[in-house]
């Protein structure tokens, strides 16, 4: 957290306001060195004077594309904030980061945790990003039919390879455990005996979930908002995730159970979710269903 849908909302909330600003200069805050990825007096030397020209985002990281050909890249990590704010407002506990805009604005990055990160990216370096990430699940080149060769080369289980972003990227906990929910995949099945049919519901169900975060701005748990400052509104249509074990699934009735995946907490209802292929086939359709009519 934040996820696909977070970085992409903060993305479209700052993109129309960022888009032909120039960076004045960078101010540190407290402890920017555990934030940022190469020295700050190297990093204010790379983006001072520079204009965004645009914003863009590749799985869980937020791209800002500068004059030289350059790109700044902002990982939020648990707990990462990005907002733009009027230079006169107070900064909060846990800066680290400003951006000084020309017009009298800033961008400020904070972090509770410290487990975000800021880098760059500089012309001709965009590789390293590409080479350490899977394709995007929103993606129309993402079929069912390739992601299904890619899930039989993987013996583990299904939520622990969805949450490896080499494989796929973008994707976390929440919405692993909703795709998974909605599909009526189990989140223990070995990834290489989803069949054919199976990969399809995934896909489509992880797109749904994405999407649908996406429209609702996000999924605020704690502390996410948007680069406006806005919460999401996603947490309170999400159907399986943070379920408290033995309560009641919200299809079947079932209490569900909470497991630990890829060192994650997993909740997923027994029924609805069952560990058998065959028995998830034939449940698949009240999972699914549920997931269209919160939308």
């Amino acid at each position: 957290m934040p996820e696909l849908p977070e970085v992409e909302v903060v993305r479209r909330s700052l993109e129309p306001q960022l888009r032909g600003s120039r960076i004045i200069r960078i101010l540190a805050g407290q402890h920017p060195a555990d934030i940022l990825a190469l020295p700050l007096e190297e990093f204010a030397r790379e983006v001072e004077g520079r204009r965004i020209t645009g914003l863009g985002r590749r799985g869980k990281t937020l791209l800002i594309d500068l004059d030289s050909g350059a790109t700044v890249t902002v990982h939020l990590g648990m707990t990462g904030e990005l907002s733009l704010v009027r230079p006169d407002e107070p900064c909060p506990s846990h800066h680290h980061l400003t951006f000084v805009l020309e017009q009298g604005r800033e961008l400020r990055y904070r972090d509770i945790r410290r487990f975000g990160r800021i880098g760059l990216l500089r012309p001709g370096e965009r590789n390293r990003l590409e080479a350490r990430l899977g394709p995007e699940p929103l993606a129309p080149e993402l079929t069912s039919e390739r992601l299904h060769e890619r899930l039989a080369r993987h013996r583990r289980a299904i939520k622990a390879l969805l949450l490896e972003q080499s494989f796929l990227a973008g994707v976390g906990n929440i919405y692993a455990d909703e795709a998974l929910f909605r599909a009526g995949l189990n989140p223990l099945r070995p990834a290489h005996s989803l069949n054919l049919e199976e990969t399809r519901r995934l896909l489509a169900a992880l797109r749904e979930v994405l999407e649908e975060a996406i429209a609702r701005r996000g999924t605020t748990i704690r502390n996410y908002r948007d680069g406006l400052g806005q919460p999401g509104e996603n947490q309170a249509r999400l159907q399986i995730y943070g379920r408290p074990p033995g309560s009641p699934c919200p299809v079947c009735g079932t209490p569900v159970e909470r497991v630990v995946v890829a060192q994650r907490g997993t909740t997923f209802c027994p029924r609805c979710q069952p560990l058998l292929p065959t028995a998830a086939a034939s449940r698949s359709g009240n999972a699914g269903s549920s997931g269209s009519s919160t939308g």
